[in-house]
This record gives structure tokens, sequence and C-alpha cells, in this order.
């Protein structure tokens, strides 16, 4: 596929486009593909999650490990997928990286702590750790559509 020097879409995104209308639709929004990015990331997040819990690490040492993970898998994905042609150049690029680290520690300190007060509360930790997927979820994208990928 050729691109114009006008296409902000990435190669991935220029393809999904291509894609047969209801599909297409759905690339169309930034928030359904911040959702499945956060879907591919939440699946490494949850799984190093899980097998530490099974090896009896703390839930909420568990959960920031894991979160850690989901965040690198994340960056990915978000960069070349979510926002394309929102990506920064040079020194742009290194705050823009910055900003994505700190919506990424805000979600983290939702997330541990949610997970720590949940599970001290007698919540199993699966349970737990979904309710902070589900708000941590929304306030990082709203701050990172609306503050670092603008």
């Amino acid at each position: 596929m050729e691109r114009s020097g006008t296409d902000r879409r990435s190669l991935f995104g220029g393809w999904v486009g291509n894609l047969p209308t209801p599909l297409a639709l759905l690339h169309r929004f930034s928030i359904t593909r911040y959702l499945l990015a956060s879907i591919v990331s939440l699946a490494f997040d949850v799984s190093l999650f899980m097998v530490l819990v099974a090896f009896l690490v703390d839930p909420g040492w568990a959960s920031a490990l894991g979160y850690s993970v989901g965040i690198v898998v994340h960056w990915l994905i978000s960069s070349s997928f979510v926002f394309p042609g929102k990506s920064r150049q040079g020194g742009a690029l290194q705050l823009q990286r910055l900003g994505f680290v700190g919506t990424a520690i805000l979600g983290l300190g939702i997330t541990v702590a949610m997970v720590s007060w949940l599970t001290e509360l007698q919540f199993s930790p699966v349970v737990a750790k979904g309710s902070a997927v589900f708000v941590s979820f929304f306030v990082v994208y709203l701050t990172r559509k609306f503050g670092v990928f603008r």
C-alpha cells in the first residue's frame, strides 16, 4: 500500500481503513482502537498478574508488575495504531513518551490502590483487578487522548 505525504495513518491503519465498511467503521474511532490496544495489553497484564498471584506474590505487587508489562505493550500499540500520526519527533517525542509514562503511572496508582484496598476488604484478587481495570481504563484514555496525543 502506498501512502501520500499527507496521509497521517500508520501502515496498519491504512490497511484497516480498506476493510469492509462495518469493520473499517470500528477503526474510525480512537476509543475502539484504544479498547483493542487495551485488550491486548490487558492480556499481558492479567496473565502475569495471575501467574504471580498463583505463586503467592502479594496481589498489590503482582498488579504493579503486570501493569508495568502492559504499559510497554500499550505504548507500542498506541503510538502506531491508536493515535496514528500523533507521534512527535525529536525532543517532542521524548516529552510525549514522558506524558505517556506519566499517565501509565496514574493508571498504575489507581490499579495498585484499588487492588490493595479491595483485597483488604476481602474481595477476590480477580474482582479487585477487574474493578481497577475498568476505572483506570477510562481515566487513562481520557488523559492520553486530550493530553498526550492531542
